[in-house]
């Protein structure tokens, strides 16, 4: 073959490795330095591959990482993926317990009958060859245990991985967020494995798996505190409603005549005490709503229900709220409307806010409906009004707990920013959901959807 022919041949190559595709097998006859050139096209082309495998692999794990896949599974593809790119039979993985002090085996995969360390497998960190890993942030390579451990006869761990029939081993740092928290150990049944091995792309896989145990240590961390939050919500409002309730008893006396005759203006100030405690149990009854959702722990009772008699029981219920605002309340229910399975007090819940909103942000001598409208497998019941609207860019947030928005309403009643947060959760747990529709200036509509032909006693579970 001559010279022009054998450069063709590599040129087609090293176009082919640009497209990620690695020939391995290329003209190299002769000792001439077109030869030399083919030799060495043929190694960059296995080193390139090699490399293009690492790297897809640690893509690899990284999406699963960012994917939120729990650590053992994470672990268990590492194993599998990178045999045929990097060398070991066995990979350990263990954390620093919280005191810093010990070491604590978490996983471990190993092509050995009887493995030797286990998970729960523990040591102590102080005075031994990890803390000097740890302190220097670099990874250590062990060529030969057997002589390793010769020199150390009191390593409990060397003993017991020798035991298992591991001759040479890896063992790099866990660091996240620059404290470090554990050990990666690539392990292999022959001495002298890693003797001229790169050590960036172990170092690439531990960090990687760094982060998704930093991920689990933050939402544990996470997760303790809203528990913490619930529990202290739920006493806070417990002891808060009880002297509001004492307050309300004797406001009672007095505006009744029981403590004596009150004038005008005693009675106005009163009116507004009791008015002002009103709100205030109205909020700690919303605060322990959610955390009586949050925590697990609310049931829902459900029983068939005539949905038509059952609205215009809501309406009656506010229309006192309404007509101090004149503020007509309309029904729009068409005959025929399928009965429904629902719990009553938490389904008035739900109504009852969305009713008295409407009436708290809309201009007096305006009208709000209440309607429903059957569907196939649900029937959507729905509160629409000629109120102020809400602007487009705030509608996300109105079902979040907290949640409000710049719109007020219209006679200065408060508002707690909790009622559609739970409107959301006790429609999600009858198994329907929640939208609204406004439009700033002309008005919302906010409607659920119940579903047909659940007839069973429901556990709530937001």
């Amino acid at each position: 073959m001559n010279d022009d022919t054998r450069i063709a041949s590599y040129r087609d190559a090293a176009l082919a490795m640009k497209e990620g595709r690695f020939p391995a097998d290329l003209p190299r006859g002769g000792e001439d330095d077109v030869a030399e050139l083919g030799h060495a096209l043929v190694d960059m082309a296995q080193s390139l591959e090699r490399k293009f495998q690492e790297m897809t692999q640690l893509a690899h794990v990284t999406q699963k990482i960012n994917a939120g896949l729990i650590l053992d599974d994470v672990l268990d593809y590492v194993y599998d993926a990178f045999r045929s790119v990097i060398p070991y039979d066995r990979i350990g993985f263990s954390l620093l317990e919280k005191d810093g002090r010990t070491v604590r085996a978490r996983w471990a995969r190993t092509t050995a009958p009887e493995p030797r360390i286990r998970k729960g497998y523990a040591a102590r960190l102080q005075g031994s060859s990890l803390e000097t890993i740890l302190a220097t942030g670099q990874p250590r390579i062990l060529n030969d245990l057997e002589q390793y451990l010769a020199e150390h006869p009191t390593s409990d761990s060397t003993r017991l991985i020798v035991a298992e029939g591991v001759r040479s081993s890896l063992t790099c740092p866990l660091i996240a967020l620059g404290k470090p928290i554990g050990f990666m150990f690539f392990s292999s049944m022959r001495p002298h494995t890693y003797a001229t091995v790169h050590v960036d792309l172990f170092l690439q896989i531990a960090g990687q798996l760094s982060v998704i145990v930093e991920k689990g240590r933050l939402y544990q961390e996470l997760v303790e505190l809203n528990l913490l939050k619930n529990r202290f919500l739920g006493m806070a409002a417990h002891d808060l409603r009880s002297p509001l309730t004492t307050i309300r008893g004797f406001l009672s006396l007095f505006t009744n005549g029981y403590l004596g005759h009150l004038d005008d203006e005693q009675k106005e100030a009163t009116h507004h005490m009791n008015r002002a405690c009103e709100t205030m149990l109205a909020l700690i009854n919303e605060l322990l709503d959610v955390n009586t959702i949050e925590a697990g722990q609310l049931e829902l009772h459900l029983e068939p229900m005539d949905l038509d008699l059952y609205l215009q029981e809501a309406i009656r219920n506010n229309h006192l709220q309404s007509a101090n605002k004149n503020i007509a309340l309309k029904l729009d229910v068409p005959a025929g409307l399928p009965n429904v399975s629902l719990d009553v007090k938490r389904m008035n819940q739900v109504l009852n806010n969305l009713i008295s909103n409407a009436i708290k942000y809309s201009n007096p001598n305006t009208q709000i409906t209440v309607g429903a409208t059957a569907k196939r497998e649900d029937v959507e019941v729905w509160v629409a009004d000629q109120g102020q609207g809400i602007p487009e860019d705030e509608l996300p947030k109105i079902f979040q707990e907290f949640g409000k928005t710049s719109v007020r309403p219209t006679a200065g009643e408060s508002s707690t920013g909790l009622g559609l947060a739970i409107v959301k959760r006790m429609v999600e747990m009858h198994g329907g959901h929640v939208a609204v529709a406004s439009t700033y200036g002309s008005g919302s509509r906010f409607s659920f959807t119940l579903p047909l032909n659940r007839q069973r006693v429901a556990s709530g579970h937001a």
